[in-house]
C-alpha cells in the first residue's frame, strides 16, 4: 500500500512540474526580458540583439532590453547570463568569437559553453572578405598567394586584436598559403582599417559592410569573400574557393542562448518566435544591408553545431599557437 502511494506521489509530482512547464510555455514572456550582449553598441553583435530584440517585442508583446555588458573579452557578459535565473528572461546574444573560441584562449574560464547554457535559435551568420591596400602589387587571391610565397614573413596584416576572429582567420590564410604573415593587432576595427587605407598595413579580413564604400571608391582592393557563396554587397568579388583557395571560409554567428535549467518549453516557444522572425522579409533586408545574413537553427541544431564550432576553433586555436592579450 505504502508503495502504490509513494509511485502515487511521484506521479503526482512529475504530472505537477509538466503543469507548470505547460503553463509558464503560455504565459512567456510576462514580463520583460533582457537581451545581454557581450560588446559595445554599435558593433555586429549589437546590431543582431537589436534588430532581433525589437522584432521580438512586437512578436511576443513584452519588451525585449538590450544591455551591453562590456569586459573580459566578453567573458563578463557570459558569466552574468550563466549565472542568471534560468527562467528565460536574462538571454545571451554569443558571438562565436567569444563563445566557441574564448575556451581555448582563457584557461580557467568561469563559464562554459555547453554546459552553462540552454541553446536556443541561431539567428545570424557574418561571412568575411579578404581586402588589400589598393597599391600593394596584386589584382586577385592567385596573386596574393604567389607574392606572399615569394616574399614569406614580408606581408602584415590587420586585427582588431590578438585573439580575435580576423587574427585567427589571419593565421589560418597564411598557413593554406604555406607562407608566414605578421599580424598587427590594433584596438578595433576602424583604426586598423584606417591604417589599410593609408597603405600601411598590406592586408585584412573583416565584414563586407566594413569596406563596401572603400572598395567601390578604390581606397582598397577586395580580391576573395572568405564564404562558401558570394555576397550580395559585393557581388562581383569570388568566393575564396572560385578564386583558387579551397577550404578557406571564415564566418562569424550570432546566436542566442538561455542559462541551463530553462524550462524547455520555454526555450521552444522563444526558438519557435525567432524562427518567424528570421524569416521575415524586412528582418532579412536590414541583416543583409548589415551584411549578414539570417541562419536560424532550432535548439538540437544549435547544440550540435556549438558542440562542433567549440573544437573546430580550439582546435585552430592551439595548432596556430593564437594567444589573446
Amino acid at each position: 500500500m505504502m508503495r502504490s502511494t509513494r509511485r502515487g506521489l511521484i506521479a503526482l509530482g512529475t504530472a505537477g512540474i509538466a503543469m507548470r512547464a505547460r503553463a509558464q510555455e503560455t504565459r512567456y514572456p510576462e514580463r520583460a526580458v533582457t537581451i545581454v550582449v557581450p560588446a559595445a553598441p554599435g558593433g555586429g553583435g549589437d546590431f543582431t540583439a537589436r534588430l532581433l530584440g525589437d522584432a521580438l517585442t512586437r512578436s511576443l508583446g513584452q519588451a525585449f532590453v538590450v544591455e551591453n555588458r562590456v569586459g573580459g573579452s566578453g567573458n563578463v557578459a557570459s558569466i552574468a547570463v550563466a549565472r542568471a535565473a534560468p527562467d528565460g528572461y536574462t538571454l545571451l546574444l554569443a558571438y562565436s568569437g567569444t563563445h566557441v573560441a574564448n575556451p581555448a584562449l582563457f584557461p580557467n574560464l568561469a563559464w562554459d559553453p555547453v554546459r552553462s547554457f540552454a541553446p536556443v535559435a541561431l539567428v545570424l551568420r557574418a561571412p568575411h572578405v579578404i581586402v588589400v591596400k589598393k597599391d600593394l602589387p596584386v589584382r586577385d587571391l592567385a596573386d596574393l598567394v604567389a607574392y606572399a610565397r615569394r616574399h614569406p614573413g614580408k606581408l602584415n596584416y590587420a586585427s582588431s586584436g590578438a585573439g580575435t576572429i580576423q587574427h585567427i582567420g589571419g593565421e589560418q590564410l597564411a598557413q593554406l598559403i604555406g607562407a608566414p604573415m605578421v599580424h598587427v593587432p590594433y584596438r578595433g576595427a576602424g583604426p586598423a582599417m584606417n591604417d589599410l587605407v593609408a597603405g600601411t598595413m598590406d592586408l585584412m579580413i573583416t565584414t563586407p559592410p566594413a569596406v563596401v564604400g572603400l572598395v567601390r571608391d578604390g581606397s582598397i582592393r577586395a580580391l576573395a569573400m572568405a564564404s562558401r557563396a558570394r555576397h550580395p554587397m559585393l557581388p562581383d568579388v569570388p568566393t575564396a574557393a572560385e578564386a583558387g583557395l579551397p577550404g578557406f571560409e571564415l564566418e562569424a554567428w550570432f546566436g542566442i542562448y538561455a542559462p541551463a535549467g530553462t524550462l524547455a518549453p520555454v526555450v521552444e516557444r522563444l526558438s519557435a518566435a525567432i524562427r518567424r522572425v528570421t524569416e521575415m522579409p524586412e528582418f532579412r533586408r536590414r541583416s543583409e544591408e548589415s551584411g549578414t545574413y539570417p541562419a536560424y537553427m532550432n535548439p538540437a541544431e544549435l547544440a550540435a553545431f556549438t558542440a562542433s564550432e567549440l573544437a573546430t576553433w580550439s582546435d585552430l586555436i592551439r595548432r596556430l599557437d593564437i594567444k589573446a592579450e
